[in-house]
């Protein structure tokens, strides 16, 4: 069984178990420390996840942490693909309530997933990904989640020639929200690919309809230190480049750093100040049959690296590394699951030329694609 037919065995069997996300979520509270999301938290991203369909725990879903912050705060992901049981929820949402702008958005962007001979989704596939911020919105309004798309079909990589594919992925990411990309977006965009060395690639385009104008490129598979300083200082980042080298030596010198990544944004005026390091210890592989699953230890160098970091604060580290655990078999009316759970990856972001911000982005992700004791798969 591959894993789109896991997924979907998946999505019909939480089908049947009946509810929303957030009655899904509500089985899990036990296992989440309420010292990385808090009662009131917890509460608000219940309400967030009532909303949708209990369908989409047959994909990954989770939180991200802010460890910087003493409050035990959270936001909320979720993802989901055209063509599945979760999409019909969107579909028909966008169709039945003109006034659910998120089901709009998802409609418009499956919409042109599933045209016949869709150069997008040769690109990216049929997967998005939704990030939910959680906290009262802004003059009342309704929130729309942050929205990515990764090209996991047809990787984006350095020197590959594929200007036309990342203008592509661009388009399709912004027509959906209502936005049309500026010359000076579409060139900055177009400068971040052409700077990208051979062997990197750009992992993923996010957009945040509900906050400031401005488009999230995440480029990883950076080799070296002297690669990924070499890269800003090409797109024009506007920060000081020995800030990043001051945080890089650090984590290197404490931890075995593989390969490193820039989360830069896209502004209408350039490259914002902002950039997001993800420093990886565990190389991941989108078509890796494995990809979900973290070994116990994986993560506690880098979570040691990290615990030197004045900005971040020791029980959140601690309740952190106990995150990533065994797969867990849960019972249902429905039949048995396996739950994973794990860390996905932390981001350090330097503005005003400091380490500010440390977040932890944690999965969750269920599977009722169980072997019996004959090594059949339940359904």
């Amino acid at each position: 069984m591959d894993i789109d037919e896991a997924v979907a065995l998946t999505q019909d069997r939480l089908a049947r178990e009946g509810g929303t996300m957030g009655d899904l979520l509500g089985h899990f509270r036990n296992r989440i420390s309420p010292v990385l999301v808090g009662g009131p938290e917890w509460d608000l991203i219940l309400e967030c996840a009532g909303k949708l369909p209990v369908t989409m725990g047959a994909l990954p879903f989770g939180f991200e942490l802010p460890l910087h912050e003493p409050g035990p705060k959270a936001d909320f992901g979720v993802s989901l693909a055209s063509g599945t049981r979760a999409a019909a929820f969107f579909l028909e949402r966008a169709r039945a309530d003109g006034a659910d702008e998120t089901a709009k958005a998802v409609a418009r962007l499956f919409e042109q997933m599933e045209a016949a001979d869709s150069p997008l989704r040769e690109i990216v596939g049929r997967k998005l990904m939704l990030e939910y911020d959680i906290g009262p919105a802004q003059d009342g309004a309704p929130s729309l989640p942050g929205m990515f798309l990764r090209p996991g079909e047809r990787p984006i990589v350095g020197a590959g020639g594929q200007a036309d594919d990342v203008g592509m992925v661009l388009d399709a990411l912004m027509s959906c929200i209502g936005w049309e990309p500026t010359r000076t977006e579409r060139e900055t965009v177009e400068r971040a690919y052409l700077a990208q060395p051979e062997d990197t690639r750009m992992d993923s385009f996010g957009v945040f309809p509900s906050r400031s104008r401005s488009i999230r490129l995440a480029i990883m598979g950076f080799k070296s230190q002297r690669e990924i300083c070499s890269y800003l200082e090409r797109t024009g980042w506007p920060g000081e480049i020995s800030a990043v080298e001051s945080v890089m030596s650090r984590f290197r010198e404490r931890a075995n750093i593989v390969r490193s990544g820039a989360n830069i944004d896209v502004l209408e005026e350039g490259i914002g100040p902002a950039l997001g390091l993800t420093l990886i210890v565990k190389q991941r592989y989108t078509k890796d049959s494995r990809y979900w699953l973290d070994g116990l230890t994986d993560w506690d160098p880098f979570l040691e690296a990290l615990s030197h970091e004045d900005i971040v604060v020791p029980e959140k580290l601690a309740a952190l590394a106990d995150w990533v655990s065994k797969p867990a078999m849960l019972f249902a009316k429905s039949g048995r699951y396996v739950m994973l759970r794990g860390i996905h990856h932390i981001k350090l972001v330097i503005s005003g030329n400091r380490l500010r911000k440390a977040k932890a982005y944690v999965f969750m992700v269920l599977s009722g694609a169980v072997p019996d004791r004959t090594g059949n798969r339940s359904g």
